[in-house]
């Protein structure tokens, strides 16, 4: 098949081509393995247990690790370590880690003091096997080498966590357990949220991959040292297209890459992920999640069919995660693979918040550009179609995005006009002045450039002059429009900070947000106030 040809198809219809051409013995020997096969396969027979009675159902156990490939547990060590929340911060954790080969019993163990750790909470394990025939490896490749790459991912979901909590934590297998032998290395960490709602601070960025400026945004979270770090989708770039074609340039084994050059800071600071279009990999079934639904355990309380979809409260924030990749006339590989159901759902999530007493900020983050001047990628429509009517109804306050390798900052729009100038330090009612949209996709991908002036702090430029816009339209048409609401503009690798301040009731309660470079210098401020609850 052409790429001409798979851009025809859904990314659901090329997985199904994809794995028609393996036959069912390919398959057993470490062809594609589908969602369900993901879910709960155990190695070597192990039974899967989580520490969440009620995590999903496993599906039945699919044998995938020959006899011969075993080696002895002391010689695998656990690397990759990443954390993120369940559905409730304040009582669910879930640790997610990787191993080199298969293991016997893998593990976590858990205490709230170092060094009294507790029992061992068994830890459900996702294969996950790639085809080499698939990939163009980045890396120079032996003379004798396997026909497949299989990751193994582990996962343990904890619930019933006490809020405010912090946790040490250690993981192992039959054969190497830090909590017995401190010199298999020392424990990690993790807090829970708190229930009363208090100061606390947040990062953001997208389009990571693994780079140096990828490690240096990793040291800034890890100085800023946030309550969590929010990830607008485009992790590793493993697939390096971004189209959702199973043509496209591939190798599995940066995710080992990447999840190393997180650990550091993913292991204690929960990163709450979602997906952009590099993140669709045709190959794994469905819709091109099964690799990811492998790699992260979401929370699990979006629609169905959208497994990075999610919602979660911190304080009185809510968050809602989307997947873009839905929406997208840009890059239809898998556009209305959910039937609408995302949109149903955003529009009954957003209410919700809006509506509980707990809630002061809105905050929706995904991967394409809602509202971005950005030249190599533009605005996406579909996202202002489908999604920015409801960002008005509901008053979100800030939408975060990634996909163009730049900092943007609009001033607030409402019905796609913007209300206000609100330049640098500016401060913004979102219940009178709308919606405050940001690209923040400096994450350490390659950067893109912008069809004006860099206006950032420490560098401001006239900019009132309007500046193109290339909106994408469906049938991954274009057009160019000019715009007034492009307030700042920075070419260059960093993330934003976002410090929350909530207020007793009748009070003002504010969200401030400051645009860092990669060396933790200020390039944007700007305050968002409403009244508390």
């Amino acid at each position: 098949m052409t790429p001409e040809q798979a851009g025809q198809l859904s990314l659901a219809e090329q997985h199904d081509w994809h794995a028609a051409r393996h036959s069912r013995r390919t398959i057993l020997r470490g062809g594609l393995i589908g969602a369900g096969a993901l879910a709960g396969t155990a190695l070597a027979g192990n039974a899967v247990a989580v520490a969440d009675p009620a995590a999903k159902a496993s599906a039945p156990a699919v044998n995938v690790v020959a006899a011969g490939e075993r080696v002895t547990g002391s010689a695998v060590a656990p690397y990759g370590r990443h954390i993120n929340f369940g559905a409730d911060p304040t009582s669910q954790m879930i640790v997610s880690w990787q191993v080199r080969s298969p293991v016997t019993a893998p593990f976590l163990r858990l205490a709230t003091y170092p060094g009294e750790f507790g029992e061992r909470i068994r830890a459900e394990v996702r294969p996950l096997v790639s085809q080499l025939s698939w990939m163009q490896p980045i890396d120079s490749q032996p003379l004798i080498k396997p026909t497949t790459v299989t990751q193994y991912y582990l996962h343990v979901q904890l619930s019933h966590l006490m809020p405010d909590t912090t946790y040490y934590y250690v993981v192992g297998h039959d054969g190497h357990d830090p909590a017995g032998d401190p010199s298999l290395g020392g424990p990690q960490s993790f807090r829970t949220a708190p229930r009363r709602p208090g100061p606390f601070t947040f990062t953001a960025f997208g389009d990571e991959s693994v780079s140096y400026d990828a490690v240096a945004n990793g040291q800034l979270i890890a100085g800023l040292n946030p309550a969590f770090h929010l990830h607008m989708g485009d992790l590793c770039y493993a697939d390096t297209s971004g189209q959702g074609l199973i043509t496209d340039s591939y190798d599995a084994r940066v995710w080992d890459a990447f999840f190393v050059q997180n650990e550091p800071v993913a292991a204690r600071v929960p990163w709450m992920v979602a997906v952009g279009n590099h993140d669709m990999e045709a190959w794994y079934s469905p819709n091109g999640y099964g690799g990811q639904e492998a790699r992260f355990t979401f929370p699990d309380n979006g629609p169905s069919q959208c497994p990075a979809s999610y919602s979660w409260q911190y304080g009185n924030i809510g968050l809602i995660s989307l997947d873009a990749n839905d929406i997208s006339y840009a890059i239809p590989a898998n556009y209305n693979y959910s039937g609408g159901a995302q949109t149903a759902w955003l529009q009954r999530t957003l209410a919700a918040f809006r509506a509980d007493d707990r809630t002061d900020f809105i905050v929706v983050y995904f991967h394409h550009s809602t509202y971005s001047t950005c030249k190599n990628d533009g605005a996406e429509g579909g996202a202002q179609d489908h999604w920015s009517p409801l960002f008005d109804q509901y008053q979100v306050d800030l939408v975060l995005n990634g996909h163009n390798h730049v900092y943007e900052r609009t001033d607030p729009i409402k019905a796609g006009q913007p209300t206000t100038v609100a330049g640098i330090g500016a401060t913004i009612d979102p219940s009178k002045q709308g919606t405050t949209y940001v690209v923040a996709g400096g994450g350490g991908n390659s950067v893109y450039a912008f069809p004006a002036l860099d206006n950032y702090e420490g560098n401001e430029t006239p900019n009132t002059a309007p500046v193109p816009m290339i909106l994408n339209r469906p049938g991954q048409q274009t057009e160019t429009v000019e715009v007034t609401w492009s307030r700042i503009r920075y070419t260059g690798y960093g993330l934003i900070a976002i410090d929350v301040a909530p207020a007793p009731s009748g009070r003002r309660t504010t969200l401030t947000a400051r645009a860092l470079t990669e060396s933790g210098t200020e390039v944007d401020r700007f305050t968002l106030v409403r009244k508390a609850k």
